[in-house]
């Protein structure tokens, strides 16, 4: 079986670890003697943000996903969060923010759909100090801030700069086109059935092997939905 996104506790997932089957866990947590395929969650969220930091935004938001999780804003993100690639991505994006003093303020989801997304996009941008850039957990949402902004009468990049993750189709077609975090979906299918491949194989043979853990590169791609924040906006204390 492919372990794929599952909760640690998942009744599944503690049954297919009882029946002792022929197991690779796909964007989770490794666990030992289990081979896994990751993307580098945390380093491409990492890139996202350094890259608004280096265009000199200070006061960034964060639309990101939690589905066990608080909807709305919340004080403590990382707590908030449990699975792998949202609190890989987190991390990423709070190693480059805090490191230059920034303190996004952080609102969850509960799913990666249009609605929520608006719901998201709309409690940063009505905001008192509304953010010059938003970094956000997936093309989905990303695409939902913008489609917010826009009803707004924001101009994207000019009045709001928005970063997502993944790279879908979409993300090359809209107007202005998505900067993102590009992950090889392809790649990260392929690399995970040939792992389970080989686990039938030694299963069936009876034979050790030394469970790998691969993680996948990312790739930030720049387009046109990021630019330097807007002069006015740029003055005073980074928001929380």
């Amino acid at each position: 079986a492919l372990v794929y996104s599952c909760r640690a506790e998942s009744a599944a997932g503690v049954w297919l670890l009882r029946r002792k089957l022929p197991l690779v866990f796909v964007d989770q947590d490794p666990v030992p003697g289990i081979p896994s395929v990751n993307v580098d969650d945390r380093g491409g969220a990492r890139a996202a943000a350094q890259h608004l930091v280096d265009l000199g935004h200070r006061r960034v938001g964060i639309v990101t996903l939690a589905i066990d999780g608080p909807r709305g804003i919340v004080v403590d993100p990382v707590a908030a969060t449990r699975a792998h690639p949202q609190q890989q991505r987190m991390l990423g994006w709070l190693d480059c923010l805090e490191n230059a003093g920034i303190h996004p303020t952080v609102v969850q989801t509960q799913n990666n759909s249009d609605d929520e997304a608006n719901e998201a996009a709309r409690s940063l941008l009505v905001a008192t100090e509304r953010p010059t850039a938003v970094l956000c957990f997936s093309d989905v949402l990303a695409l939902g801030v913008i489609r917010v902004a826009e009803d707004l009468g924001l101009a994207i990049p000019d009045d709001l700069s928005v970063v997502g993750f993944d790279d879908s189709p979409v993300a090359r077609r809209r107007h202005p086109t998505l900067t993102t975090v590009r992950q090889d979906v392809a790649a990260k299918g392929r690399l995970s059935a040939a792992a389970l491949t080989k686990a039938i194989e030694h299963t069936r043979s009876s034979s050790k092997a030394r469970a790998r853990h691969l993680i996948i590169p990312t790739d930030l791609i720049v387009r046109q939905s990021t630019t330097r924040p807007p002069a006015a906006l740029t003055r005073g204390s980074a928001t929380r």
